[in-house]
């Protein structure tokens, strides 16, 4: 059903999200926005599973979140600079002296200057159960696309070197590391790593679009990504993790702002920050924040200061291919911020 569909008449956010499900167009997602005062709007639509009808539930559905760890590795990073656990201008080689290629520093690998390869054929779908030391064997041999500093591309194996500096400089496992640093502080408890073969109580079935629907997509193991690619979580999570940084709850205005200022290079933005994308919509709003598309995900994440809302979209399928309606959607969402309208009715106080 999806050729020719479009929004329903009226385009009133939950409809939008609710037509998204009812023509085909996503197997299942949720959304939540919040605001600083710590209250959430949250709806949903479709399922978790298509097999057994089980619908997406916005405080319970876990999703994938795909590049959407960035943000979440990038909060642990700063309070460890915050800390003086750890320095922006520090060298990698001080953490990871096995990897070959020397000069890189801390700030380029969380702004992706560091020329680190991106993935290659089909290494974003890796089924290997590797830690992230074993996963260097993957790219570490490979010459760097520039010289450090000179360039930008995006990619997730520069969060791999990262993720294992951080637990080096903090003497704990990475996943420990998020633990202490940022989930339990924030409260984000149904956040974690996808361990294959466990799902968690509430996990979604994860889909890749084909020409008739949707087919389960392959099995992956994404804990050597960890973080840049490997965390579960929900709406409500995710949003709240917005909303911390809305209330000035995660570190000082000094140490984020790199991290929430676009770097550039040879005098040109590169519209991302350290951990996250800071850009605007194409409305012109500003906005930091993060994008994810992998295997049975797709991930917005979107922090809008200036109306001081925050909003997380989770969907258990790869990119289905609905940005442009997507931002529609955004688009009415602040605009209902902006004016003080209700977005949809139900509403989760703070707190809770």
């Amino acid at each position: 059903p999806r050729e020719g569909h479009r929004q329903p008449p009226t385009g009133q956010p939950s409809e939008m999200l609710i037509h998204w499900a009812d023509a085909g167009l996503v197997p299942g997602i949720a959304m939540a926005v919040g605001t600083a005062d710590g209250s959430l709007s949250l709806e949903a639509a479709g399922f978790s599973n298509l097999s057994t009808r089980e619908a997406v539930d916005p405080q319970k559905t876990i999703f994938r979140v795909a590049s959407v760890s960035k943000p979440i590795a990038a909060t642990a990073l700063a309070r460890m600079v915050e800390a003086k656990a750890i320095g922006l201008e520090d060298s990698l080689a001080t953490y990871v002296p096995e990897y070959p290629h020397p000069g890189i520093t801390i700030r380029q690998l969380a702004s992706h200057t560091a020329g680190v390869r991106a993935y290659r054929g089909k290494e974003v779908a890796l089924n290997r159960p590797m830690g992230i030391v074993d996963s260097l064997s993957v790219f570490k041999e490979d010459p760097l696309v520039f010289t450090p500093g000179t360039g930008y591309l995006y990619n997730s194996f520069d969060f791999v070197l990262l993720s294992l500096a951080m637990e080096r400089a903090a003497g704990m496992p990475f996943d420990a590391l998020i633990e202490q640093e940022v989930l339990q502080p924030l409260g984000m408890t149904r956040t974690g790593m996808e361990v294959p073969g466990s799902p968690r109580k509430g996990q979604a079935l994860f889909y890749k679009r084909v020409r008739d629907g949707f087919r389960e997509a392959v099995p992956v193991d994404n804990r050597y990504k960890l973080a840049g690619g490997g965390y579960l979580s929900t709406v409500t999570d995710i949003a709240r993790l917005g909303q911390a940084y809305l209330k000035g709850e995660v570190a000082s205005e000094e140490t984020l702002r790199p991290f929430l200022s676009s770097v550039k290079v040879q005098g040109k933005p590169t519209w991302y920050g350290l951990g996250w994308e800071v850009s605007q919509d194409p409305s012109g709003a500003s906005y930091y924040g993060h994008t994810g598309n992998s295997v049975g995900a797709y991930s917005i994440f979107r922090v809008y200061p200036e109306t001081g809302h925050t909003i997380a979209i989770l969907i258990n399928s790869s990119d289905p291919g609905i940005q442009p309606e997507i931002e529609e959607f955004l688009d009415k969402v602040r605009g209902c911020v902006s004016d003080g309208r209700a977005i949809w009715g139900n509403i989760l106080p703070p707190n809770q």
